[in-house]
């Protein structure tokens, strides 16, 4: 273990002051199992040059756009990006912004938080917007620890047809907590089934995801309407959440919060990360919202201004009162968003989700024509399931090899699915791209 060059007589008089007798005694929490005893195995420095070569070897292993033809989604999108938004998000004082805790010296950053705020609430439905969130998985985990807290019961039920990754982040915030996540199984037709509700003692809150992870789109008003007789909070999620350009937006179905991701809307793929996780809610449950809120107010002189308000982070009050612990690192990806849905007004959000649905919808057809089964006749929005004939993960790396990535097998996520994959298409597809998709396909 190396540390901070020191004499000797420097180090003993640390410790004194600390009273501990040696530097390994500072980590005497750490399990001894969990102790590094050795040098990390690092290889040698490279130079700049180097460094640049082997960046690039890397990243010429990877399939990406605009070179590959990458018919999937599953929780991360391509989408075109305005350049505005690249170019106002690279603005320095955009970029090094930080926590606003000073609002004399925040009113810039406060203000554009606000107006995220201001249209992620409009976007879905609901009447206050909190100021973004680490990704769309930790956003329905916070979601539904929030349910716990305004219902007081200790048990939330979560769609089999939620994202699998976000079921898998929502059980690790719930597993040291004594709450209880209950799975809700599927039905035939791709939707949640919510029969056995009335049987679950003690549900704080119920997560459906639209459209879900398959692609099916979810009749959110009556499985609110099933979830409020339970007496618990009905949380809808999603992953592309550009889908509410078209489809009737959550709160206008009854949702207590809503949740989800915001990559969509301005943020590039960038190998998976960063995230734009969104938690909107009614105004009778904002006081129980985790993380940041800004609000507009007045100073003595009647002028406007923005303030943190309601901010209930362990930062600021007790850790055991807090409701999140949720920092600085999205701030950036929510001024994106704001950006970006600004920069394509109502109706340019309303069109591009129609082209979304279209394109979809072409490529749906023609695989229909070219013989392959769609499992699932329920409505969907940019993604949807197509079952292939055994032996497809042939084709699946001969397409690779041609720079042509076709779907998310969904084996790995649900061993019922052998043959199934979900495809998505989204604006960025030319009808040309989609016919030669399958063309190969079918060859």
């Amino acid at each position: 273990m190396r540390y901070l060059p020191h004499t000797d007589e420097d180090v003993r008089s640390m410790l004194e002051t600390i009273g501990v007798d040696d530097l390994d005694d500072l980590f005497s929490t750490i399990p001894e199992g969990c102790r590094l005893k050795e040098a990390l195995n690092l290889p040698e420095p490279l130079s700049e040059w180097e460094l640049n070569d082997h960046m690039d070897s890397l990243a010429g292993g990877m399939a990406a756009g605009p070179g590959y033809k990458t018919f999937i989604g599953a929780g991360r999108y391509e989408h075109f990006i305005p350049a505005s938004v690249s170019y106002l998000l690279g603005r320095s004082e955009f970029v090094t912004s930080y926590t606003p805790y000073q609002p004399e010296m925040s009113q810039g950053t406060l203000q554009a938080i606000y107006e995220y705020q201001t249209l992620a609430a409009r976007l879905l439905g609901m009447e206050v917007a909190t100021a973004s969130h680490y990704d769309g998985a930790t956003a329905l985990a916070e979601s539904l620890l929030m349910a716990v807290r305004v219902t007081g019961r200790r048990r939330v039920a979560v769609s089999r047809l939620v994202h699998p990754l976000y079921r898998q982040t929502v059980q690790t915030y719930f597993e040291p907590t004594g709450y209880e996540v209950v799975e809700l199984p599927y039905l035939p037709d791709g939707t949640t089934d919510l029969g056995g509700l009335e049987q679950i003692e003690d549900l704080a809150g119920v997560a459906i995801q639209s459209p879900n992870f398959i692609g099916c789109i979810e009749d959110l008003q009556k499985a609110g309407e099933q979830i409020h007789k339970t007496g618990a909070l009905f949380i809808p999620c999603f992953t592309e959440v550009l889908a509410y350009g078209l489809l009737k937006s959550p709160g206008s179905q009854g949702a207590d919060i809503a949740c989800g991701e915001g990559q969509s809307l301005g943020i590039p793929l960038s190998y998976g990360g960063p995230g734009l996780g969104m938690i909107a809610s009614s105004k009778t449950h904002m006081r129980k919202l985790p993380g940041r809120l800004v609000g507009q107010t007045k100073d003595l002189e009647g002028r406007r201004g923005f303030v943190l308000t309601l901010a209930t982070r362990e930062q600021h009050i007790r850790r055991e009162k807090a409701t999140s612990n949720i920092c600085t690192n999205n701030s950036l990806c929510a001024l994106a968003a704001a950006m970006y849905m600004a920069s394509l007004g109502k109706t340019g959000i309303r069109e591009l989700a129609d082209l979304n649905h279209d394109k979809a919808e072409y490529l749906k057809a023609r695989l229909k024509e070219a013989g392959f089964t769609i499992p699932f006749e329920r409505p969907t929005f940019n993604e949807f399931v197509v079952e292939f004939p055994k032996g497809f993960a042939r084709t699946y790396e001969r397409l690779l090899t041609q720079k042509m990535i076709p779907g998310l097998a969904l084996k790995p996520f649900y061993q019922e699915f052998s043959e199934h994959y979900l495809l998505c298409v989204t604006e960025t597809k030319s009808r040309e791209a989609m016919d030669a998709f399958v063309r190969e396909v079918a060859s």
